[in-house]
C-alpha cells in the first residue's frame, strides 16, 4: 500500500494583520495519496487558499504555524532554504486564480516558461524552449513557437491559463495545487481549461489539490472532497459519497444551495453570514448558523472522526444520519 504523498495534521496558522496575529486556520487535517485529486471546497474565508499556501510554505512574514505538514514523509515546516527551493522547484507547482497577476507583463511567454528550467534544473536554453513548445501544444495552444515570443497582454485569459498549466507541468512535479484556476474565465473556456488540466494530470499520474467554490466541479475532477468552514475541515469523503450521503449540516446546506437546471425554484441560502476562523467561538465553528445546534455544540469543538466512510466533525453526526434536510424556503429536521 502506498504511503500518503501529503499529510497535514492539526495545522493551525496565525498571520499578522495590522500588527496583531489573527487565526486563519484552526485545526486542519488532510491526507493526499500519490496520483489522487483532492477538492477543497467552502465559502470565501474558509481557509482553502491559506491551507494551500501552507503546503508550499508561502506564508506572510511573521506568521505563526503549529502542527505538521509533510510531503513524502518529509516535514515541510522543517526544510531549510535549500531544501525548500528544491521542493518548490521540483516537487510542487501552483496554478493561480488570475494568470495576469502572476506572469511578468514585460517578459515574453517563452522567458516565463523556461526561466525555472534554466535556473533550477540547469536545462540548456534550446532544450528548455523545445520542452515548453511541446507542452504548449499538449495544453491546446496552436502556433506554439509564435506564442513563445509574445507578451502576456497579447493572449486571452483562457490562453494565459493554459500557459500557467504548462508552466506547472514543465518541472514535472508530483503535486499540483490549483487555486480556483477558472474563476476569471467565461463558462465555455472554464470547461476547456478544466478538461485540459484533468487530462494532463491523469496522464502524468500527478496528485492535485483543487480549490473551488463549486461542489459540482469538484465532484467532476477530484477523487475526494474536503469541506472547509472557518479555518477547519468539517467533512471529508469521496466525491460521490459526499454528494449522496453528506453527514455534516454545513455540507448538506451547501448542496441544498446549488441552483437546479431541472427544478426551477427560489434559490435557498444558508442563514446568517460566513464566520472567519478568528471569529469562531470555543464550540463548533458552524454552530451559530446550524439549525441542529445544541448547547454542547456551542461550548465544545467536535473533532474530525470516521463515520460511514466519511470523516466528519459534528457532535450529532450519528444521531442526525440521514435526517438532515434543508428545503427552500423552509428548513427542518425530519424524524
Amino acid at each position: 500500500m502506498n504511503n500518503p504523498l501529503v499529510e497535514v495534521a492539526h495545522l493551525r496558522l496565525d498571520i499578522p494583520v495590522r500588527g496583531h496575529l489573527r487565526r486563519v486556520l484552526h485545526d486542519v487535517n488532510l491526507t493526499l495519496m500519490p496520483g489522487e485529486a483532492l477538492g477543497l471546497v467552502g465559502e470565501s474565508g474558509s481557509g482553502k487558499s491559506m491551507t494551500a499556501r501552507a503546503l508550499m510554505r508561502l506564508l506572510p512574514t511573521g506568521s505563526m504555524v503549529d502542527g505538521d505538514v509533510r510531503f513524502d514523509a518529509v516535514p515541510v515546516t522543517g526544510m531549510d532554504r535549500r531544501a525548500l527551493r528544491r521542493y518548490r522547484a521540483r516537487e510542487v507547482a501552483m496554478i493561480h486564480q488570475d494568470p495576469r497577476a502572476h506572469i511578468n507583463p514585460v517578459r515574453t511567454i517563452g522567458d516565463f516558461l523556461t526561466e525555472g528550467l534554466r535556473s533550477t534544473a540547469s536545462v540548456p536554453r534550446t532544450e528548455a524552449a523545445e520542452r515548453a513548445v511541446a507542452l504548449l501544444r499538449e495544453v491546446g495552444i496552436a502556433d506554439a513557437p509564435r506564442r513563445m515570443g509574445q507578451y502576456p497582454h497579447q493572449l486571452s485569459g483562457g490562453l494565459l491559463q493554459r500557459v500557467m498549466i504548462a508552466s506547472a507541468l514543465l518541472a514535472r512535479p508530483r503535486l499540483i495545487i490549483a487555486d480556483e484556476p477558472t474563476t476569471a474565465l467565461d463558462v465555455t473556456t472554464q470547461e476547456e481549461v478544466m478538461a485540459i488540466l484533468h487530462e494532463q494530470r491523469v496522464e502524468r499520474g500527478l496528485a492535485m489539490v483543487f480549490i473551488t467554490h463549486d461542489l459540482d466541479l469538484a465532484a467532476a475532477v477530484t477523487d475526494r472532497i474536503a469541506v472547509m468552514y472557518a479555518g477547519t475541515v468539517v467533512e471529508s469523503a469521496s466525491a460521490k459519497d459526499l454528494h449522496d450521503t453528506a453527514r455534516h449540516p454545513y455540507t448538506v446546506g451547501l448542496l441544498a444551495s446549488r441552483p437546479s437546471t431541472v427544478d426551477v425554484q427560489r434559490l435557498w441560502a444558508i442563514p446568517g453570514r460566513p464566520v472567519s476562523a478568528f471569529e469562531a467561538g470555543p464550540g463548533c465553528v458552524f454552530a451559530d448558523r446550524c439549525p441542529f445546534a445544541q448547547d454542547r455544540c456551542r461550548t465544545e469543538r467536535p473533532q474530525l472522526r470516521v463515520l460511514d466512510d466519511h470523516q466528519v466533525a459534528c457532535h450529532r453526526a450519528e444521531e442526525l444520519r440521514g435526517r438532515i434536510t434543508f428545503d427552500a424556503p423552509q428548513r427542518s429536521e425530519t424524524v
